[in-house]
């Protein structure tokens, strides 16, 4: 198992604990909304790093957004295989091409 198996699979085991018992415990049991609106914090702070260009805040900030994105994900109920799948199916198509096979809707 890779690590963002590993963490998928941590984040998955703290669904329902005590919410005092772990920073994802916390933020999983404020539901949803709250889980993404931190993923989008996260993404924040990595954009400012990135254009600031001072690689080890933006690898930092990186990290926060891979974790709260797993976080997101698992309080919508999407498994981590799930994403990994979608970009199997798309890899060694071209963006252009995919992203215009997408549904107009």
């Amino acid at each position: 198992m890779n690590i963002l198996q590993d963490l998928a699979a941590t984040i998955e085991a703290r669904k329902g604990a005590e919410p005092d018992s772990s920073w994802t415990a916390k933020l999983l049991s404020k539901g949803p909304e709250k889980c993404a609106e931190k993923f989008g914090e996260e993404a924040v702070e990595a954009i400012i790093e990135a254009v600031k260009g001072d690689k080890d805040k933006l690898t930092a900030e990186a990290a926060d957004v891979l974790y709260h994105l797993l976080v997101m994900l698992a309080a919508r109920d999407v498994a981590l295989d799930d994403v990994l799948d979608e970009l199997a199916r798309r890899h060694g198509t071209s963006g252009i091409i995919e992203k215009a096979s997408r549904s107009k809707t």
